[in-house]
């Protein structure tokens, strides 16, 4: 996830971006993708399920003061509506969805482990196969439990540990269903944010209102939530290695077979000119995580835009550049530069667990979408190994610190009456993953 999708929708104007795309709509091959490429389309438990009152995001959306803009509330309500939402990722052509163990929900307390939970789950993986779809699983999208978060959530050296356990878990009564496991969303997005430039003034607030989420849990180091800033984040860095590396080993302890990663934001970065800053922010961003993933089966690349640097730092968006919701630039052929870089720095697999574009006007959605598979096309003809590719998201959805401003969904949900409304997008998508890219 990055800060040009969905994270500080009108608190940030414009991100320091790329320069000018090519196009949009150009000419597309019809080459097929490899047999068993993996179409889907993605969600997370916080952002779609609703009422999510034992995590830390939770508390973080009531605090007083809070940076979100609205709190996540009901949600898409899909909680109570996944098999509707099976039944539509189905009857749209996909065979792959990727959705998130919610956490909080199955360990509410430390060391309350609830069975009713782990029994919903169990029956969100038993629909997908069903349905013959694919489950790849997040065993964690961003959101904890409250209780984790009041111990210092990612800054606790415990974490690894508390962490690895809920991963055992899980994976003890879940884990035979799973196609592919995802440990960590993004744990590299505190450190993309920290290139991006934002204002003093939101890591300021920020800071406030995890204060005064702990203060209402009665902790005095309450940690969670992305947007920290860099001498925040650092310290986590090596903690959350080690909590991904401890939970891959407690995964495979029970499903040695079960294909195993983590999935990391990932822009094209670009360098320009004979002195640029690109690679610096490369070392930062993804090495480090590279090497925490030295033993993993594959790596989840998630992008949604490019960065141009030259020898100062990001270079902003061109006068005239079709722009995201963000104001960012909409520039498709960003994904197959990422899953380029990140084949080759890191010698993996990779599984495109996350891709989109934050738009309401879905008229640009369909030809961005066709653009940017031609990329990865191009890149795997080049030698980049791909799983397949996994769309953010099936629905507009809860997007984070921006509440419900933001589109990214294949399917807009009604506030009110939460009736599913597939876009044209959803139908196009969807007939490419049917035929294989034909």
């Amino acid at each position: 996830m990055m800060i040009t999708r969905r994270a500080f929708s009108g608190l940030v104007a414009t991100a320091a971006l790329g320069a000018a795309s090519p196009a949009i709509g150009t000419a597309r091959s019809r080459t097929p993708f490899p047999k068993g490429f993996q179409w889907g389309v993605a969600t997370s438990g916080h952002q779609t399920e609703g009422d999510n009152t034992a995590s830390d995001i939770w508390w973080m959306e009531h605090a007083e003061p809070t940076l979100f803009a609205e709190p996540s509330g009901s949600a898409t309500a899909s909680f109570d509506l996944w098999p509707a939402d099976l039944d539509l990722v189905k009857s749209l052509g996909f065979n792959t969805y990727r959705f998130s163990l919610e956490w909080a929900r199955i360990e509410p307390e430390e060391g309350l482990f609830s069975q009713g939970m782990i029994a919903h789950y169990r029956r969100i993986i038993e629909g997908c196969h069903t349905r013959g779809l694919a489950p790849v699983v997040t065993f964690n999208h961003f959101s904890c439990p409250r209780w984790f978060a009041a111990l210092g959530g990612w800054t606790n050296p415990a974490a690894p540990d508390l962490f690895a356990r809920y991963c055992e878990r899980a994976t003890q009564d879940l884990g035979a269903g799973i196609s592919h496991a995802v440990t960590l969303n993004e744990p590299n997005l505190p450190t993309i944010l920290s290139w991006i430039g934002l204002p003093p003034a939101l890591y300021e607030g920020h800071a406030a209102m995890l204060k005064a989420a702990g203060a209402a849990l009665g902790s005095h180091n309450f940690s969670g939530g992305f947007m920290l800033s860099r001498d925040e984040h650092l310290p986590m860095i090596p903690i959350m290695g080690a909590a991904h590396r401890k939970a891959r080993e407690a995964i495979k302890n029970l499903r040695p077979d079960l294909p195993v990663g983590l999935s990391l934001a990932v822009s094209d970065d670009q360098a320009t000119g004979v002195t640029t800053i690109r690679d610096r922010k490369r070392a930062e961003a993804y090495e480090p995580w590279f090497a925490f993933a030295a033993d993993d089966d594959f790596i989840g690349v998630q992008n949604y835009d490019r960065t141009r640097f030259d020898a100062k730092g990001a270079l902003p968006p061109p006068a005239g550049a079709v722009l995201n919701q963000m104001g960012a630039e909409v520039h498709a052929p960003s994904l197959g530069g990422a899953v380029r870089y990140v084949h080759r720095a890191s010698g993996k697999p990779v599984l495109v667990t996350e891709h989109g574009v934050g738009i309401a006007d879905d008229a640009v959605r369909v030809p961005f979408i066709l653009d940017a598979l031609e990329s990865l096309r191009v890149a795997m003809a080049d030698g980049a190994e791909v799983l397949g590719y996994i769309h953010w998201s099936l629905f507009d959805n809860f997007e984070w610190y921006s509440g419900y401003t933001p589109r990214f969904g294949l399917v807009e949900v009604d506030r009110q009456t939460f009736k599913r409304t597939p876009k044209p997008s959803a139908f196009a998508l969807g007939a490419i993953a049917r035929n294989n890219g034909h």
